[in-house]
């Protein structure tokens, strides 16, 4: 008879051996980027961290992250034992204090009345909330490395949202959803393009933003279905770059080769628009429109690079002679 493999039993160890303490030890843990990222696979979001023992009001928050494509901001709550009402009222609470678009609940075991108030609050919330009950579970065989292992037992329906968020809007509205859905799809397959940028969530709007890496500016993608226009646009905040920027247009017009429609209210910028673009009746043509977005939007991201770092300088040396006077 052949030899028989060798095999080991499998066992589940308390996570309190593993982690005595939530504050000093689990939270520790889970803010590690290999652990975050793990909790992120399992809730299908990819998460960055941004604090830990974060303040909401006189409490604190385990931790708090966002969604990297989206940027929505993301509370997580960490209860190494049963579920309780207490902890229930607190990521509601954190929730709220945070603005947060996503909450992780993430305990030892689950009770029931808890899975229903999640489940209840996914199905009575809109498709900007998701709420996640996650447990916890660490196993081990025999003298192996223990391993940890996130099990989602309740988790937004994402498709029956969806679907129901489509059911609510209006044809141009879903007009408006589908193009910048077929956006994510080409972004996705430039390369170039996906080096610079991360497109955001697909919304029924006439507009999606692009972080540019600074907190001066950001970038829009545009589309107008009544003027038959697709364009970008460079949105400012900050008030004396936004001046800089509309003294610089003709420099932005002659880059991207296009005429620019300059605006200056509580934010400045400048929006680029091509004509004769029917989106509503040339779904066929919608990645030769979007092909020229991406193009223009790296234009003129380079562009702004280029404006503000003059304008860094010229600041620098306003200060030095300032500072020498």
């Amino acid at each position: 008879m052949a030899n028989q493999p060798k095999l080991g039993k499998i066992e589940k160890v308390n996570v309190r051996d593993v982690w005595p303490h939530e504050a000093l030890n689990f939270t520790k843990w889970l803010a590690q980027e290999e652990n975050l990222t793990m909790l992120g696979d399992a809730c299908s979001i990819e998460l960055e961290l941004k604090d830990t023992e974060s303040a909401v009001g006189s409490f604190a928050v385990d931790i708090y992250a966002q969604e990297a494509d989206t940027e929505r901001k993301v509370i997580i709550e960490n209860q190494l034992e049963d579920t309780n009402h207490d902890h229930l009222g607190k990521i509601i609470t954190y929730a709220a204090g945070k603005g947060a678009g996503v909450v992780i609940w993430v305990v030892a075991r689950a009770r029931d009345e808890h899975r229903n108030a999640i489940e209840w609050l996914n199905e009575h919330t809109d498709s900007d909330c998701a709420f996640f009950l996650v447990e916890i579970e660490v196993w081990r065989i025999g003298d192996s490395p223990m391993a940890p292992r996130f099990n989602v037992v309740e988790s937004p329906n994402e498709w029956a949202r969806a679907e129901k968020a489509k059911s609510d809007l209006s044809e141009t509205e879903r007009i408006k959803l589908e193009y910048w859905q077929t956006y994510v799809d080409c972004a996705a397959q430039n390369e170039t393009f996906s080096q610079l940028f991360k497109p955001h969530k697909p919304q029924a709007h006439h507009w999606t933003e692009l972080g540019a890496g600074s907190i001066r500016y950001h970038l829009v993608l545009l589309i107008n279905t009544q003027k038959k226009q697709i364009g970008v646009e460079a949105c400012v905040h900050d008030t004396d770059f936004g001046d800089f920027v509309l003294s610089r247009r003709q420099e932005l017009e002659q880059a991207l080769g296009i005429a620019g429609t300059p605006y200056n209210r509580k934010s400045k910028g400048v929006r680029f628009y091509k004509s004769g673009h029917d989106i509503k009746a040339n779904r066929e043509k919608w990645p030769e429109f979007i092909d020229w977005q991406l193009n223009m939007i790296m234009a003129l991201q380079n562009e702004m690079v280029r404006l503000e770092n003059e304008f860094e300088t010229i600041e620098s040396k306003a200060s030095a002679l300032t500072t020498d006077n």
